[in-house]
Parts: structure tokens; sequence; C-alpha cells
């Protein structure tokens, strides 16, 4: 039998990932690790978890300033001290755990995120 969660703990593991999330940012970055842009989180970051999964307050835009086009490959939600999840970031509709139109990021364009979801495993 495989390990499962029932949803009441799921949504206690949501919430207490994204409860981190309060007032850090959403950051953008190569796959080297460089930073590309940053995204800022409200406070509260999301609201609380139904069936697992917390949903995203809005998220403030996140603009290139490196002086040059970069290309996109990954993200990490933080919080106002260090990385809480990392994830991948494709183009829409390449399976990317963050999906944007394009992951090549001119100098002074903005990264818009228009909805961003967090779920605990079942």
């Amino acid at each position: 039998m495989a390990v499962t969660h029932p949803v009441a703990t799921r949504n206690g593991i949501a919430d207490y990932v994204v409860d981190q999330l309060d007032g850090g940012v959403l950051r953008y970055l190569t796959a080297a690790d460089a930073t590309i842009a940053d995204g800022s989180f409200g406070t509260p970051a999301f609201g609380a978890a139904a069936a697992g999964v917390a949903t995203a307050n809005a998220i403030g835009d996140a603009t290139n300033g490196t002086g040059g086009t970069l290309v996109v490959a990954k993200a990490a939600l933080r919080s106002t001290t260090a990385d809480v999840v990392l994830c991948s970031v494709t183009t829409t509709g390449s399976g990317g755990d963050i999906e944007i139109t394009d992951t090549s990021i001119a100098d002074g364009v903005p990264i818009t995120t228009s909805s961003l979801t967090y779920a605990a495993a079942p």
C-alpha cells in the first residue's frame, strides 16, 4: 500500500509551506542559478489550503534588470531569508512546474505571474 495523507493533513502541510512565503519572493533563475528577476509575494502570500491546494494571492511583477536577455530555467519560492520551494520553469504547454509564455527574458521585460498554486502530495 502506498503512503497517503488525508485531506486535513495535506491542508496542514500546504499551509505550513506557503505560510513561510509571506513577504517573500518568486525568484526566476537561469540553469546556472543566476537571478533573472524577483516577483514579490504579499502578506499573506497564499490563501488557506483546500483539498491540499493553496492558491497564491496577487504576485508583483518580476522585471529582468540584468542588462541582457537571459533564459529562465527554474524558480525558487523564497521566504524573506531562504528558499522554501524549488521548481522547474518551461514555456506554456511544456510541462514545467511553472509555465510562462516565453522563457527568453530581455532586460527590462516584466514577468507577470497570473496564478500560482502549491499542492501537498496525497
